[in-house]
């Protein structure tokens, strides 16, 4: 039978997806469920695919990667290969953070993260425009990020989400 999380699962998980950093100790007594119990509940949420791992939010300005571009990509030819191929290449771009198959207008659409327009000029002359198999490359770029929420809204009322 396939797990299904409860509640108290969710509530775990709200918890861990606002500070990743939180124990087991700190969560069980937010819940009032002993440590043991919020322990193996966490593991089973690990093995079962809930939890995918656990990151740090780095400010990307502070990090020198302040240029963001969404792009949009229309390849020539949609088959399997040619599908694999570019999404291959996506997988080794570091400056490409995000990659998603779209329907519509365009087939993909990548979050680049660049230094600055000058490092986006040499990711999109040197890499990206030479892939075979690209009919139409269309950039946004971000003029200023007004929301970034990471997290999930898993309709628990636990956590307090003003920070």
């Amino acid at each position: 039978m396939a797990f299904i999380p409860d509640m108290l699962d969710m509530c775990i998980l709200d918890i861990l997806q606002q500070d990743a950093r939180t124990t087991n100790k700190e969560i069980a007594a937010k819940l009032g469920k002993s440590v043991t119990a919020i322990f193996e509940r966490v593991k089973r949420l690990e093995a079962e695919g809930y939890i995918l791992g656990y990151i740090a939010v780095l400010n990307k300005n502070k990090l020198g990667n302040a240029l963001v571009a969404y792009t949009s990509v229309t390849l020539e030819m949609h088959g399997h290969e040619r599908l694999s191929a570019f999404e291959e290449s996506m997988n080794g771009f570091a400056e490409v953070q995000e990659c998603y198959k779209m329907s519509g207008q365009f087939d993909y659409l990548l979050k680049i993260v660049t230094a600055d327009m000058e490092a986006y000029d040499g990711f999109y002359s040197n890499k990206l425009s030479k892939l075979d198999n690209i009919r139409k490359i269309r950039s946004l770029f971000v003029l200023s990020e007004t929301k970034q929420e990471p997290g999930l809204h898993l309709k628990t009322e636990f956590v307090n989400r003003t920070k």
